[in-house]
């Protein structure tokens, strides 16, 4: 075998395998968990905000109308190639405060416990109306303003 054959060959290798690669699938962690000793500390009735702020670090989301309750979610994903990610696995912790701020219970949710929402295809109508690129493209001849000085 040649020189010329051998680097063929050594670069047709090479980028089966990094067109391979690209194609493997990808596991990724996404979120905060907190490690599991560090939850077992978590004592309702003894705690406040800040006290579970310092031990377990800012919530992922809080709840929408009040601040009583925090959320800390994790989630392992994965891709594989150019297909849409698919869910592995979800924990979410949600921790509850009474109005005073002192850690009321904290519960555990994981993917089975989820509900698929249903999304709304309606849309909102706007004033107006909707212009073709051309209208926009014609439409706008003139109204640059080269940069003349303002009087």
């Amino acid at each position: 075998m040649n020189t010329m054959n051998k680097y063929t060959v050594v670069l047709g290798l090479g980028l089966s395998v990094l067109l391979l690669n690209g194609c493997a699938k990808d596991i990724e962690a996404r979120g905060n968990l907190p490690r599991p000793e560090v939850l077992s500390q978590l004592a309702p009735g003894e705690q406040t905000r800040q006290d579970v702020q310092a031990m377990l670090g800012t919530p992922a989301a809080t709840s929408i109308f009040d601040d009583e309750r925090w959320y800390y979610i994790s989630a392992h994903t994965t891709q594989y190639a150019f297909y849409p990610n698919h869910e592995l696995d979800r924990t979410i912790f949600a921790l509850s405060f009474d109005n005073r701020g002192i850690l009321a219970d904290v519960r555990r949710y994981d993917l089975e416990d989820g509900q698929p929402v249903q999304v709304s295809g309606r849309e909102t109508p706007t004033k107006g109306r909707e212009y073709s690129f051309i209208e926009q493209l014609v439409g706008n001849i003139g109204r640059v303003d080269a940069g003349k000085p303002k009087q």
